[in-house]
């Protein structure tokens, strides 16, 4: 009884503290530095690297907990986390350079400068699939199940995102079109989209994203160990994030493209993931392979 008014004291303190944080930022009487360390010989400590890594480590620790419940060996975790984070960052560093191929053509190097920001989550996403394909598929000695990996890996990739959009906020980046909204946030003028450099408060699309991905993160955590049949939690990953996506993405005003078209990348993507998410989610109810657990 102890430890829970302990850990529930110091949740509702952080959450007190987080309020007056965001309501500073908000307002504009605290302007974010995305630096924490510089000139750390070659190197900077950025906010949006750390909250990335924080991420992938919160996610492979709640993963591991389940994964040992499914049978899965720890080797076999380690192997998968490891090719997952190298080949998701790929993933999503080329996913989004591929739709925004015009700013890095005349500075080829910017590429790399993944610590900038730029990483599109629906290209980690599709990565991660193949090397879980890839990786079952060869390492059959394993004896996983494709869609058991997925599972595992979706059920607790929305905190992950949860987490990384808050490298987003202290990047300044990622936000939506301007608003007089009471919990508009502040943008300073160097960090303002072309066009908007008039406008000083925006949506704060981040937190709306990051709120609703920590919902699904806890409703799929949860459903995880109450589905029926292998598949069915990477369904319905499929469905509520793009739902999500598509709607927060019609606020955002750094949105990718397809081509010269005005159709934007990530409703695309949504749109699609969305349609597969609920046929997946059939056939993994009705006709997929059942779980099996060893305690």
């Amino acid at each position: 009884m102890k430890k829970k008014i302990v850990i529930s004291s110091v949740l509702i303190a952080v959450a007190v503290a987080m309020f007056f944080f965001l309501r500073a930022v908000f307002r504009g009487d605290l302007i974010l530095n995305p630096i924490i360390v510089e000139n750390l010989g070659p190197f900077t400590i950025r906010w949006y690297g750390v909250l990335i890594a924080v991420a992938i480590i919160t996610a492979y620790l709640l993963a591991r907990s389940k994964a040992f419940k499914e049978g899965i060996k720890e080797e076999h975790i380690i192997e998968g986390i490891f090719l997952g984070i190298i080949f998701g960052v790929i993933g999503a560093r080329l996913y989004y350079v591929a739709f925004n191929f015009e700013y890095y053509r005349g500075d080829f190097w910017s590429i790399f400068r993944t610590w900038d920001g730029g990483l599109a989550i629906h290209g980690a996403f599709f990565a991660a699939l193949l090397v879980a394909f890839l990786y079952v598929r060869f390492r059959k000695k394993a004896q996983l199940n494709f869609f058991q990996v997925t599972d595992l890996f979706t059920a607790v990739l929305p905190l992950a995102q949860a987490i990384g959009r808050w490298g987003n906020f202290m990047n300044y980046e990622a936000y939506g079109g301007p608003t007089d909204l009471p919990w508009k946030m502040f943008v300073p003028e160097q960090y303002r989209m072309p066009g908007y450099s008039k406008f000083e408060y925006f949506h704060p699309t981040f937190l709306y994203e990051s709120l609703a991905n920590a919902a699904i993160f806890a409703f799929l955590y949860w459903y995880l160990e109450k589905r029926r049949n292998y598949g069915e939690v990477t369904a319905l990953y499929m469905i509520l994030y793009s739902v999500v996506r598509f709607f927060v993405e019609g606020l955002r005003l750094d949105s990718l493209y397809i081509g010269q078209t005005e159709l934007r990348t990530a409703k695309v993507v949504s749109v699609v993931l969305l349609v597969a998410g609920v046929v997946l989610f059939i056939l993994a109810r009705y006709k997929g392979k059942p779980v099996k657990r060893v305690s």
